[in-house]
């Protein structure tokens, strides 16, 4: 046996084996339903996705329902020059026209949000999510001291509400469910 067939089995027998968990090609986009996603160095599932667009446009916006054990959250990423990220917890509350919206919200008499901007963008979703797949949403996003958010979604009579901080992208980490 020449000394180059020696030296190639020996590094053939020293190549790591892959992993079952494997990297996204671009995670903010590309995760779906069962993946893992790391916030904050703690981990949860996805157990649901929902994609917002303009109709004839790619994606801008993505909420992962994500799950540790009873805890569901919700991670949403708002895509721009950079990747916004949001970790949010659901609220409950009232509220039966999205015409009633207020442009200033008060949160336990503790925080005090100003609406940033409002949308409607049609939805995508997949897994356990609060939406429809296709129909139209209405998006309120509001913003407070410390980087503290507040988001308000309507479709077809249902609001649902989210209030959480802005998260560094660094952060955030995705892993591909060994499916």
């Amino acid at each position: 046996m020449s000394i180059f067939k020696r030296i190639g089995s020996i590094l053939k027998s020293h190549k790591e084996e892959p992993s079952s968990h494997t990297e996204l090609h671009n995670p903010y986009e590309e995760a779906s339903v069962g993946d893992i996603v790391t916030v904050e160095l703690e981990q949860y599932v996805i157990s649901g996705k929902v994609e917002y667009y303009d109709p004839g446009h790619p994606p801008h916006r993505y909420a992962y329902y994500l799950q540790n054990g009873r805890q569901i959250c919700c991670l949403l990423i708002e895509k721009g020059r950079t990747y916004e990220c949001f970790l949010t917890q659901f609220l409950e509350g009232a509220l039966d026209d999205p015409n009633d919206v207020p442009t200033l919200l008060d949160v336990d008499g503790e925080i005090q949000y100003e609406l940033e901007h409002y949308r409607k963008d049609i939805t995508r979703t997949a897994g356990n999510t609060d939406f429809r797949n296709g129909d139209e949403m209405m998006i309120w996003r509001y913003f407070s001291t410390r980087d503290r958010y507040f988001f308000l979604q309507w479709q077809d009579g249902k609001f649902v509400a989210l209030q959480g901080e802005r998260i560094p992208s660094a952060d955030v980490k995705f892993m591909r469910s060994a499916q």
